[in-house]
């Protein structure tokens, strides 16, 4: 099989971070920012940074209907902190005018873990994942409140949804990226993998 294609989108946040990851994890990585771009993707990840601010460059970039569109088709489709909000079928708390694109039957707090003076690290299990707990890195990190029937918990912190799954799509209240262990970003690979038979 040939190696998956898989877009980080490059509108704000941690791009270069996710693109080593993924070239990390054999996969080809490339920067998405144009609708015509992600139509060349096999899976796309969707980074941390401000979710107002992606949701709002999305929209300027003429992103936003493309990418609710090949998310519903079922195109992987991994989020991290951020991009795990973008993913969320409902927000508790949006800022004014601030929209997701779906795929992930969930409800999610925004900041839920405190503010930035308030980042951690931890160890956390993820299931699916062999060798032990990922090590993750909490920056103004969502967390997940409730989840439906579709979507499955892959991971908790502290009594709190940090990590699901549904079908294609994954998401992550912490940055793997930023820890130098790739296995989450190969979980991700092999799913993309996985979507192309």
């Amino acid at each position: 099989m040939t190696t998956p294609v898989i877009g980080v989108l490059a509108l704000q946040g941690d791009v270069r971070e996710h693109l080593i990851a993924l070239a990390a994890a054999d996969a080809v990585a490339r920067p998405v920012r144009r609708p015509e771009e992600l139509a060349e993707v096999d899976g796309l990840v969707v980074p941390g940074g401000e979710s107002t601010t992606i949701s709002k460059l999305a929209d300027l970039f003429g992103m936003a209907e493309p990418l609710r569109a090949r998310i519903a088709e079922g195109l992987p489709v991994y989020g991290t902190c951020a991009g795990l909000i973008m993913l969320a079928d409902k927000i508790l708390d949006p800022r004014s005018g601030q929209e997701t694109w779906g795929g992930i039957d969930m409800i999610v707090r925004r900041n839920a873990f405190g503010r930035q003076n308030e980042s951690f690290e931890a160890r956390v299990d993820v299931a699916g994942i062999d060798g032990g707990p990922v090590e993750g890195v909490f920056i103004r990190a969502p967390w997940v409140e409730s989840v439906g029937a579709a979507a499955e918990v892959l991971a908790e912190y502290d009594g709190h949804i940090v990590a699901v799954r549904q079908g294609n799509a994954i998401a992550t209240s912490f940055h793997p990226e930023l820890t130098g262990d790739h296995r989450v970003h190969a979980l991700f690979v092999d799913m993309v993998r996985s979507a192309r038979v």
